[in-house]
Formats: structure tokens, sequence, C-alpha cells
């Protein structure tokens, strides 16, 4: 119950200008397990709370190197501008989502050691940012897209 406390009690975003580029590559060096790849995108700002997408972004890192590990493939981001927005996208090469009906219900976990709260968080924080957040199987590869749209401001 204590950790769905913190879930529900996420302070509203403090916002402040962020460049996206500086922020992915901070963020993707805190993930030592793999070699997570970049495919660099256009150079935006945005308003943010830094420390909330940080926290978003690790999440999404860790549950990509997980997959990964798996299957020993590889993790890569990218990001671009459509409609007025930024999509972020992280792409692994694990085995996918066997059952997405749970991804974002508090507590559901597939992970041995896993709490049901990440995910739940992450959307959380990006419709606090009114944005989104996705996941779903790769179309034409194996594994996951996690896709985080936020708006351009």
């Amino acid at each position: 119950m204590e950790g769905y406390a913190r879930l529900a009690k996420l302070p509203p975003p403090v916002l402040r200008r962020m460049k996206i580029a500086g922020w992915i590559h901070r963020t993707i060096s805190l993930e030592p397990r793999v070699d997570v790849k970049i495919v660099p995108g256009p150079d935006l700002e945005i308003s943010a709370d830094a420390d909330q997408l940080d926290q978003l972004l690790i999440n999404l890192l860790r549950n990509a190197a997980d997959a990964a590990l798996v299957t020993g493939g590889s993790v890569h981001v990218s990001w671009t501008i459509f409609a007025a927005s930024l999509h972020i996208w992280i792409d692994d090469d694990g085995p996918g989502i066997s059952n997405s009906d749970n991804l974002f219900v508090p507590f559901f976990t597939t992970k041995p050691n896993g709490s049901g709260i990440g995910l739940a968080l992450c959307r959380q924080i990006a419709e606090a940012h009114h944005g989104s957040l996705s996941l779903e199987n790769r179309k034409n590869a194996r594994g996951c897209r996690a896709l985080l749209r936020l708006p351009i401001k």
C-alpha cells in the first residue's frame, strides 16, 4: 500500500525548459547493462519536469534492457516531432509483450521481484504533462516499442 500511496500522490510537474537530446543522452548513461543506441532526432526544447521525466525514462529503459537481456538483443531510442507533439520511442529486441491487458495496472507485474508500480507511474507522469504513454509489440521486428508523446510548448 505504501507504493500505491506514493503513486497516487505524484506532485504536479514543475515545468522548466529542458533540451531533449541532452536529457536522453544523460538518462541513457544510467543504464549500464546494455548498449543503448540513439538515433538522434531534432534539436528541441520543451517545458517539463525534468525529475519526473527522468524517472519515467529510467523505468522505460530498465524495462527495455531487461527484455533485451533475455534475448541478447539491443535497445534503441529516438525522437521526432509529429502533429505538434514530441514522440520519443524506446525499441527493444526482447521477447515482446505476451499479454498487454494489465500493463498499466498498479501492482501487476510479470517480473519475479517487480513491484508493479513502474509502468503505472510512467503513465501517470506522462498524463500529468498532458501527454500519453503506450507500449506495444513491434510490427516488423521482435520486441516491444514504448512510445511517449509530449506536447511541444
